[in-house]
């Protein structure tokens, strides 16, 4: 089914996730052979066609959709529409959900019990219109350790001048450092500046 918490009710696209498999979940790899319910938390461009599409490789590996939660009316600092998805699959048919949904391009934000714990605030100086600040936000959450949370751009000089941004990083527990590296990484190509981190700093 699909979940209409916000008044209109999302296409289902269900899978098949009852297959007979091994009872054993030594015969499995490991994992738990029984079914169970995982959330992922995806952001998707704002086009027709993409809830759709995010929901096929959920489909196609083995999940059994249950609810989809479409935030249209809040947007990410991208311009990207939050969607939660609730579905069932074993934890093995689940893992391969997820790194489907990465293979496809879609970003994914949260899966399951996979959260971003921990807070960064950092600054960025230098030309970032004309290096374009939407490439660099797309770079800094293609790791899969980093969501962009909050984005403030300041441009008093103009959008040909200097400006400055700071972003709200989210990252997993004990990856801020790879976060911030890979931040800086990419501002080092586009010669920006980075001040990181920036601890209490109300967003």
């Amino acid at each position: 089914m699909s979940d209409s918490r916000d008044g209109a009710p999302e296409e289902a696209v269900t899978g098949d996730a009852t297959d007979e498999g091994p009872t054993d979940p030594a015969a499995d790899g490991g994992h738990d052979p029984t079914p169970s319910t995982h959330t992922v938390r995806l952001e998707l461009v704002d086009e027709p066609g993409q809830l759709l599409a995010a929901l096929q490789p959920i489909a196609n590996n083995g999940g059994n959709l249950l609810s989809i939660y479409h935030e249209r009316g809040n947007k990410t600092p991208r311009g990207r529409i939050p969607v939660e998805v609730d579905f069932e699959a074993t934890t093995e048919r689940f893992e391969g959900i997820v790194e489907a949904l990465r293979a496809e391009g879609i970003t994914v934000m949260q899966a399951g019990t996979e959260r971003y714990a921990e807070e960064i605030t950092l600054v960025l100086f230098g030309h970032l219109i004309d290096t374009d600040l939407s490439d660099t936000l797309s770079r800094i959450e293609a790791s899969a350790s980093t969501s962009v949370a909050d984005v403030s751009l300041a441009a008093p000089q103009g959008t040909e001048e200097v400006s400055s941004a700071r972003l709200r990083l989210e990252a997993r527990s004990g990856e801020t450092g790879e976060a911030v590296a890979a931040v800086r990484e990419i501002a080092e190509e586009k010669d920006l500046r980075v001040v990181a981190p920036l601890a209490g700093v109300e967003p």
